[in-house]
């Protein structure tokens, strides 16, 4: 095709396209009675494009406000996840404090109703066998007067006894260690007897000797400080019976036993710096008499 009917070619189809819309709006324009059969012919030519090109006007503003709705609603996705996990967060911390606050209160309750006076320690440091068994426990040395063989209690009974006070820490014999023992007596039946750590690194136990064969003592039963040696207040909980055998008459009793307290989730204790029966003195081995850790025991 040569360049003048190429250029030919454009115009008429410039002037096309400019004349076609022309004349479709100057028949709309026109009423109906005003409207020529040319008029008429147009419109029904120009009805269903009109109607096609409404078509995909919609289609594409539907799709378009899809787009813009899927953005939005995106958007507030991850704000909502954002602040979904913001709360998390404060509902953990929440939590924790409400569980920290609980523990307190019960350390409180525990140094208000215990006899002669007490400090407050935190557990800084543990031992773990290799079955994360706890067999040694450090606490921040929260007095000077805090001094080797003073009861270490908790809320949920006897931890054990300061063993020895290095600067700033203090190391303290656990309840279960085989060298620690305590006078206990059954909260149900006032049995006697003498609890004793086991040391077994695979589980917290104790060993409850010198339980007459006479001596009503059943699995379930709670053991208590019997108070006696004025070492531990009476009534602190040491441990739960969990296997008993029993002997011909004259001969002890098979009692073994569970501490009540969990070393491995203690974070609190008290540490009883005077006597029970003396709140003007300081506890020591020598007022701990016979009930220090791995003393002597005789027969209740």
């Amino acid at each position: 095709m040569s360049p003048t009917l190429k250029r030919a070619r454009d115009a008429a189809i410039v002037v096309a396209l400019l004349a076609v819309p022309f004349f479709v709006l100057k028949a709309n324009m026109k009423s109906l009675e005003n409207q020529s059969a040319m008029d008429r012919a147009i419109l029904r030519i120009s009805a269903p494009v009109e109607v096609a090109v409404a078509m995909v006007a919609r289609g594409v503003g539907d799709v378009w406000d899809d787009y813009v709705y899927l953005v939005d609603v995106k958007h507030d996705n991850e704000r909502l996840a954002y602040d979904n996990a913001r709360l998390r967060e404060q509902v953990r911390s929440l939590e924790q404090a409400q569980v920290e606050s609980r523990q307190l209160r019960r350390l409180l309750q525990l140094k208000d109703s215990t006899p002669g006076d007490a400090v407050s320690a935190q557990v800084i440091g543990k031992d773990f066998t290799e079955f994360f068994r706890v067999t040694r426990m450090v606490l921040d040395k929260g007095a000077r007067d805090v001094r080797s063989h003073m009861p270490v209690i908790a809320p949920d009974g006897v931890v054990g006894a300061v063993l020895h006070v290095s600067g700033d820490t203090v190391d303290v014999q656990l309840a279960v260690d085989a060298a620690f023992g305590v006078d206990v007596e059954d909260q149900r039946t006032r049995a006697r007897g003498f609890v004793r750590g086991t040391g077994d690194p695979a589980r917290y136990g104790c060993k409850v000797e010198m339980v007459d064969s006479r001596d009503d003592v059943e699995i379930g039963d709670l053991l208590v400080t019997s108070g006696k040696g004025r070492w531990f207040p009476r009534g602190i909980p040491v441990a739960r019976v969990t296997r008993v055998v029993k002997r011909e008459l004259g001969r002890d009793q098979d009692v073994d036993a569970a501490p009540t307290v969990d070393f491995s989730r203690l974070d609190d204790v008290l540490v009883l710096v005077t006597s029970p029966g003396d709140e003007g003195s300081s506890l020591s081995p020598s007022t701990a008499g016979n009930q220090a850790p791995g003393g002597p025991r005789s027969r209740p």
